[in-house]
This record gives C-alpha cells, structure tokens and sequence, in this order.
C-alpha cells in the first residue's frame, strides 16, 4: 500500500476547458468530443510549433501546477503516445520522401518530458512510462516511490491522444484525447493498493484517470479500477 496526498490537480478534453466544466461532467458523465486544441498560448510561437497536440494537452495542464514553485521530479505516462507524429512518419517511408529528423527526434516516447525540461528550464529526475490501461497506477506508483526518496512534491501527468483511424481495429481505448496533471505530495490522505484476481472484470467505462477526476470532484472515498488481473484499490481518508 502506498499513501500520498493531491495537492492540486487539472485535466483537459476538447470542450471541457474550466472547473466547472469537468463538476458539471462529474455528476452527469456524458460523451466528451473529438477534437480540439489545448491553450497553450503561454508559450512562445515558435515553442509551440514544435508540439503534437499530446505535448500541447500535457503542458496545458502541467504548467497551472508548477507556477511559482520550484523545479520538481515528473513523472509522465502514455500508453500509445506520439501514435499520429510516428503515423506520419511510417507514411513518409511508404511514399519513399525524406524524413525529418526533428519529427523523429519528437516521436519517441520520452519526447514530452525532454520538452518540458528544456522549456521549464527543469533539471529535475523526469519519468516517461508506456503502460496499458492501468497506466495512471503505474505513474502513482513512481511517484510515490520519489516522494519515499525525499520529494516534496512530485509532478504526474498522463495523456492520450486519438490514433490515426486506421489503427481503430486494434486501438479501442482512446476515443477522444484527455490529459490529466496532479500534484502528489507526502501525506496519508490517500491510499492506493494492488490486489491480483482471476476475475477479468469490464474495463472501466472512462479511462481511470478520468474516473480519479470523478471521485476528485464527487468526493468519493472508495472505489476500484481493474485492468486485466490486476485490481487497484483506491480510498480517500476523510
């Protein structure tokens, strides 16, 4: 079991750009759109230019969370990450062109969090991990073991962003991009534990990050998310 507590948190979905918006999904869940852009207009144009719309989604909601503190570990997690930069890429082989290689330098999975160091100017031990549908528990996880180490505070971020259409017969699980940040610092106000069950219950109907924004926003104490075999059991300590 490990334990922590949520100092701050932010998320983005297309159309879902205030507090308000995500309380007023909280209590009646609907269908979120497609597309959109997050406001990144904080950062310089010839910054932004360089961003997929991932890293776009992941700064909008990381940078709220650092503002006016100093650097601090990041732990960052995707599961299918630059999926349509690495699309565009293939598709240039195909056709035969000349590749870029900034594109290809900003394709690779950790691309994000060298980004974000070089434009925080952040220094600090950054984490990018590629896990399956569980992915938010996996980062906690990381994040906790920073904090046992000595972290005031950690930085997580997990986004997805939609594939291209033709992966649709394999990828499932991203029907609209999302981005979620939280700030974790040492406490006990919160407590995640991992249960192994042979019982391969349905998926969560949201990704569990989101579902975390939920119980953030509804004040759930308790609940859990499975993924496969594994069941993570989440509870809040009033």
């Amino acid at each position: 079991m490990i334990q922590f507590d949520i100092d701050q948190w932010r998320a983005w979905a297309p159309g879902m750009e205030s507090a308000d918006d995500w309380t007023a999904w909280a209590v009646a869940p609907g269908p979120l759109a497609d597309d959109g852009q997050p406001d990144v207009s904080f950062l310089p144009a010839m910054q932004r230019r360089r961003l997929s719309r991932l890293a776009r989604m992941a700064f909008a909601v990381a940078t709220p969370l650092t503002e006016g503190k100093p650097p601090m570990p990041l732990v960052y997690a995707s599961r299918h990450g630059e999926t349509p930069r690495t699309f565009a890429i293939l598709s240039d082989l195909a056709r035969q062109e000349a590749l870029s290689p900034t594109q290809f330098s900003l394709s690779v999975h950790n691309a994000v969090i060298g980004l974000w160091s070089i434009l925080q100017n952040d220094g600090s031990e950054m984490t990018a991990l590629a896990a399956e549908g569980d992915g938010l528990e996996h980062a906690v996880m990381e994040a906790a073991l920073l904090l046992a180490e000595g972290a005031p505070a950690v930085l997580l971020v997990i986004a997805e962003d939609q594939p291209p259409s033709v992966y649709q017969p394999w990828i499932g699980d991203v029907s609209f991009p999302y981005a979620v940040a939280l700030l974790l610092k040492p406490g006990c106000s919160w407590q995640l534990h991992l249960d192994t069950t042979e019982d391969q219950t349905a998926p969560s109907e949201w990704p569990h990050a989101l579902e975390l924004v939920r119980a953030l926003l509804t004040g759930r104490s308790c609940w859990q998310h499975q993924w496969k075999r594994r069941r993570w059991n989440w509870q809040r300590n009033q």
